[in-house]
């Protein structure tokens, strides 16, 4: 039962979104519907620029990283049979939420940040690795997205590579086609040639003297 709650908990904090909040609080604006209507870093950054973005990295990143370091501890003083496969569920559940908020009726984002906070919390030799061919990605083809569908198709190799347990393997091989499926929107404005490059700013027009009903557009 503690588990479960463990999962719960996990998954709500996954699907706080930071780039909403961020949006709404700093600049009056929902990042939801400008540029390419996601929550994530990459399309704060266009709408909102460097700083916001940065926080909603950080922000992601953290959701990612603390459920998988605390459920680390918590399994094993649990005395849980077999915790590394539990974490497992752990680190899914915040990626979970962020595709799938509860908080945004169950829309979200890509997920590629608190994905990458869950693999920093459960291996941080893979976390390094994947940072690295997304920056080398991002660097050659200045589309964040081909960065981080390379960075998550990265991870399985790696842990097939370094001789992790096979489940942990298919679990990443799940977790990067999910990032996948997520960035087909993505994929369908690469084909086209309209996907917008790292760099490239969306105009904006901020709402701070919206209306009371239209500043609580559901956030929630």
């Amino acid at each position: 039962m503690p588990v479960c709650f463990l999962l719960i908990g996990a998954y709500l904090i996954g699907s706080i979104p930071f780039g909403v909040i961020v949006g709404r609080v700093l600049r009056g604006v929902d990042v939801r519907k400008y540029g390419s209507g996601n929550i994530g870093f990459s399309n704060v950054l266009r709408v909102l620029g460097p700083g916001p973005a940065a926080m909603v990295l950080i922000g992601d990143g953290i959701k990612g990283a603390a459920p998988v370091l605390l459920g680390r501890w918590l399994l094993r003083s649990w005395f849980v049979g077999d915790p590394d496969l539990w974490l497992l569920a752990v680190g899914f559940a915040p990626i979970l939420g962020h595709s799938f908020s509860v908080f945004l009726g169950f829309g979200g984002g890509r997920g590629v940040a608190t994905t990458g906070g869950v693999l920093a919390g459960l291996c941080w030799p893979a976390a390094a690795i994947g940072l690295l061919v997304w920056a080398v990605s991002v660097g050659v083809t200045r589309y964040i997205s081909v960065g981080s569908m390379a960075a998550a198709a990265s991870v399985p190799i790696y842990m097939a590579l370094a001789g992790k347990r096979w489940e942990w393997t298919v679990f990443w091989c799940g977790v990067a086609l999910l990032v996948v499926v997520r960035h087909l929107p993505n994929i369908s404005r690469l084909l086209s040639g309209t996907e917008v490059k790292i760099g490239q700013r969306v105009e904006v027009e901020e709402k701070s003297g919206e209306s009371a009903e239209e500043g609580q557009e559901s956030l929630w």
